[in-house]
């Protein structure tokens, strides 16, 4: 069993490398929120919100998008931080060479064979999105897209049921605000 600090250090290893690599992108909402708050919130809503406190998991989370936004290689992420990490980060990129509507349709079917803690790390992601439609829109996004959106999540999570309750909980609260507020 790996004592705590050295799964902790890997944890800060993995928030800094996102850092660095995120360091100049920006949120699409109006606001051009730093797109470092993203995953960190991704890591805030498994650990202190639904109890999930695997480092590789978190790590995992905060390194979810640098693959697929950022020019970090999977050889990166498997040297720094070992192939249980990069394992879950491949199993929620998405691949940018397909238009978005394929690559959301692609999110559906890959859902239920993703494994269970990549499930969270998907649950997570989907939470903090619909969060931030909530509160900070992509700019030009009118209510119809942001809807449709929103529903294409649920539908992601629907596929993903029961890997488990404090996330899936937290999902569903935030997308009836989402249905409510938009």
């Amino acid at each position: 069993m790996e004592e705590p600090g050295r799964s902790l250090s890997r944890f800060v290893a993995a928030l800094y490398f996102s850092a660095e690599k995120h360091k100049d992108q920006r949120r699409k909402n109006e606001q051009r929120t730093p797109y470092i708050n993203h995953p960190v919130e991704l890591a805030y809503i498994l650990a202190e919100k639904c109890g999930v406190f695997d480092a590789d998991v978190l790590a995992a989370a905060v390194l979810h998008d640098t693959l697929e936004d950022t020019d970090a290689q999977p050889e990166d992420i498997e040297k720094n931080f070992g192939s249980r990490v990069l394992t879950l980060v491949l199993e929620v990129t998405d691949d940018k060479r397909l238009v978005s509507k394929e690559r959301k349709l692609k999110q559906l079917e890959k859902a239920s064979t993703l494994s269970h803690e990549a499930r969270m790390i998907r649950i997570a992601d989907k939470i903090s999105n619909v969060s931030d439609l909530i509160s900070s829109p992509p700019a030009g996004w009118n209510r119809k897209r942001k809807l449709d959106y929103v529903n294409w999540t649920a539908d992601v999570v629907k596929k993903v049921k029961g890997t488990h309750p404090l996330l899936e909980k937290l999902y569903w609260e935030t997308y009836k605000e989402a249905v409510l507020k938009i």
